[in-house]
């Protein structure tokens, strides 16, 4: 049976003793869930259809958002960056996944041991402009 990525939204993970969890903040008329692990997570078979490198050294970003009224998936255009506690800055790619009525962002983004990001995400549609910010700190297994 096939694991769907979007299913992992709701999965906690255990990895060398920190608790990765989804986590939502509600911008404007969206409910936007989002949640960062290290790639390693992934199945072998997830990874590869999604392109996504299977480095203890790579994390993922998975990003989608519900209209808060109605739960429905929304397509929207989204660009981020990473900042790390030196100032360093990552532009982060979204790639869109669309499974049935589900669509979810992913990004990948490789990191040291210990390595704290702040996160500004730009969500787009038509007249709606917002703004995620979060923070999160990776560790290699």
């Amino acid at each position: 049976m096939k694991l769907l990525l979007g299913v992992m939204l709701a999965i906690l993970f255990t990895a060398s003793g920190q608790v990765i969890a989804d986590q939502k903040q509600q911008l404007g008329d969206w409910d936007v869930h989002y949640i960062a692990f290290p790639a390693p997570l992934l199945t072998p078979e997830i990874a590869q259809q999604y392109r996504i490198q299977r480095s203890k050294y790579n994390a993922v970003i998975n990003i989608s958002v519900l209209d808060t009224q109605s739960q429905q998936a929304q397509k929207i255009n989204i660009s981020g960056i990473a900042k790390d506690i030196q100032g360093r800055q990552i532009a982060l790619e979204f790639t869109e996944v669309v499974e049935g009525k589900a669509v979810y962002y992913l990004a990948q983004l490789p990191f040291r041991d210990q390595q704290r990001f702040d996160f500004t995400l730009t969500l787009a549609q038509k007249d709606s402009l917002q703004q995620l910010k979060f923070k999160q700190t990776f560790y290699v297994d």
